[in-house]
């Protein structure tokens, strides 16, 4: 949103945010009084909120069963948007969702006629929404009638493209906007305060991040890791580092907003990401955007992202379930910091990538062929 406001002559985001109701397995209209009221004051709930470059933020309440089927997500999605508008097509001529199951099913079922409806995938669970048999068939729909799909890295240009083969032609990429606008004063002069931006789920293997800080710092006493995320494994986390006698040297932050990002970036010397695989790796481009030199996973996104700068933004590492990996890969970033890396040179590199600039004018692009087809 930020990226693109300024260049749209008028920008409505319609924010869908799930708030899951009744009892699991249960459909939406198990409770029809609940629906009923939710629908009748939906209309009254939109207070538009001004944000970046002019854009006009519209908070959409979405009623949803706790199903984990994914099409009944879907359908909501569509539904309640079209109850919030209050049964009229969206006005624009060109729209671009997110999350295409959700997203992108509602905005096609609420576009205006001849609208262009263009869609942006990045969810890091769609392998397990596709093995979903009513789901499945619905992205395929979603791919059919979509006027340009896009993704945000190769892993999910594979996974598509493999599932669904005769819409491979239809994929392209447009990637993660990243806000390169504030480097940091200075480069580190060492690596010691690692950091971590990332949920604490099974996924990123922040336990598998402690064990091996606890053996990097077996070496170097003066080390600290500050953890930035929240999620269902923080206890155990937490436990877990007092078991491994990390207590003193290791801070869990919690959630932490998106705008505070670019300054914790710059204020620890080292950004260390753990996850067993990513859609892109925004925060691994956000850590380098701030100029903070990074210690990485090939998960998938980051292998894409740091392809041709992996030496001069820090080090990329196996996937491996022993922490030995990370602390072997830790060692020699530190010996080759940082005479042998080129921090500044490969923040310029995924700048032009990825900047607010550069992902705008792709947008731009895009948008601007569908008009004048």
């Amino acid at each position: 949103m930020e990226a693109v406001a300024g260049g749209c002559a008028e920008l409505d985001v319609y924010h869908l945010k799930s708030w899951p109701v009744g009892a699991p397995g249960a459909p939406l209209d198990a409770d029809p009084a609940v629906v009923e009221l939710h629908a009748r004051l939906l209309a009254r709930s939109d207070v538009p909120l001004a944000t970046a470059g002019g854009a006009v933020l519209h908070r959409v309440p979405t009623l949803t069963p706790r199903d984990p089927e994914w099409i009944t997500h879907s359908d909501a999605s569509a539904r309640w948007l079209r109850a919030f508008l209050g049964g009229a097509p969206l006005k624009a001529p060109i729209v671009h969702a997110h999350v295409p199951i959700t997203g992108g099913w509602a905005a096609l079922e609420n576009a205006a006629p001849g609208a262009r409806v263009h869609m942006t995938e990045h969810s890091s669970f769609l392998a397990q929404l596709l093995e979903q048999p009513a789901a499945r068939a619905r992205y395929d729909e979603v791919l059919e009638r979509a006027d340009g799909f896009f993704v945000v890295g190769e892993p999910l240009h594979r996974l598509i493209a493999a599932e669904f083969p005769h819409h491979a032609g239809k994929l392209e990429y447009i990637a993660n906007p990243i806000d390169f606008g504030a480097p940091r004063a200075a480069a580190p002069t060492a690596l010691r305060r690692w950091l971590s931006v990332a949920a604490l789920n099974e996924r990123k293997r922040i336990d598998y991040l402690l064990e091996a800080f606890r053996r990097c710092r077996e070496e170097d006493p003066g080390l600290t890791l500050t953890l930035a995320g929240d999620g269902k494994l923080r206890a155990n986390l937490e436990a877990l580092a007092e078991e491994l006698g990390l207590s003193g040297s290791v801070e869990f932050l919690g959630s932490v907003d998106p705008a505070e990002v670019p300054a914790l970036m710059a204020a620890h010397d080292l950004f260390v990401h753990t996850s067993r695989h990513e859609t892109f790796g925004v925060v691994v481009v956000e850590a380098l955007a701030a100029g903070t030199p990074v210690l990485v996973s090939r998960c998938g996104g980051s292998d894409q992202v740091l392809r041709g700068i992996e030496d001069a933004a820090g080090r990329l590492y196996d996937v491996d379930d022993d922490p030995e990996v990370l602390v072997a890969a830790y060692r020699d970033l530190r010996e080759r910091y940082p005479e042998r890396t080129n921090v500044p040179a490969a923040r310029e590199h995924l700048r032009a990538k990825y900047s607010y600039e550069t992902v705008a004018r792709r947008h731009f692009e895009v948008w601007d062929q569908g008009a004048r087809r």
